[in-house]
């Protein structure tokens, strides 16, 4: 990873969208602070595409992608993304999976789940998985104790036994049925509802993460960005960001829009 600051000038004038985690990402200790908010609207104010693509669960990405100053959200780690009109106030909602088949996995999940807790102390069901349409979320530290990284990989261990896709966040791990992940469905979200054809305009766009999850737009982007905690994941990527921010979590977010601001 090499500093923000080798970011060169010419590459950082032509980006047109910021796309970006959200937790420890944006978020700083498990909160969403008034100067990262405040950079997403200028993000906005100065003509950027503006998209979240988290872990989270669909029912915050409704309220995300209807309450926040953002074009559209992916969530669940590419199980959807969201994105809301407002003149028309409506909301248009594309899952990678069916109604019907995200019913069925669910029932399947739940006996995973059980049997993931049977098997690791220590760990939760992340509390956010009550609004959660396709993944299992296994708490290992946002609101348990945190769990060592040979526990996490446990957890990732028993979910790949039973056939899922499993991702370490900075705060769960996630587990799903299906081969789709954050970048597929970006490159969904940015053909049709914003008829960018990512393969041929990555470099118009910067990705910024912190986590293993993040691992697929890292080696995407030719222009991917870690906060500076990222540093923590240190050998548990198989593939890292191109530079990386001075300042951790929302702060380091905040550097990136002002570096990125300060060339336009």
């Amino acid at each position: 990873m090499r500093p923000l600051t080798e970011f060169p000038l010419a590459a950082r004038a032509r980006i047109r969208g910021v796309l970006f985690d959200i937790d420890d990402t944006l978020t700083t200790g498990g909160r969403l602070t008034a100067a990262a908010y405040a950079a997403m609207e200028e993000l906005q104010r100065a003509g950027l595409l503006v998209v979240p693509v988290t872990g989270r669960p669909a029912g915050w990405c409704d309220h995300i992608a209807r309450m926040w100053p953002v074009d559209a959200v992916v969530g669940e780690n590419g199980a959807f993304y969201f994105r809301y009109d407002h003149a028309a106030r409506s909301m248009r909602r594309r899952f990678t999976m069916s109604a019907g088949q995200r019913a069925a996995d669910r029932v399947r999940l739940a006996a995973i789940r059980d049997r993931i807790l049977a098997a690791v102390p220590g760990c939760a069901v992340a509390a956010d998985q009550h609004y959660r349409e396709a993944d299992l979320a296994i708490d290992y530290c946002e609101d348990v104790p945190r769990l060592p990284a040979e526990v996490v990989d446990k957890i990732v261990s028993l979910m790949q036994q039973e056939g899922l896709t499993a991702k370490v966040s900075s705060i769960h791990v996630n587990g799903w049925f299906g081969a789709y992940d954050k970048l597929a469905m970006t490159k969904t979200l940015m053909r049709e509802c914003f008829d960018v054809d990512l393969d041929a305009r990555k470099h118009d766009f910067v990705f910024a993460g912190d986590s293993p999850n993040d691992a697929p737009m890292f080696a995407y982007f030719p222009h991917a960005i870690g906060v500076a905690n990222i540093k923590a994941f240190s050998g548990r990527l198989t593939t890292g960001p191109v530079y990386a921010t001075t300042a951790a979590s929302g702060a380091g977010f905040c550097e990136l829009v002002d570096f990125l601001l300060a060339a336009r």
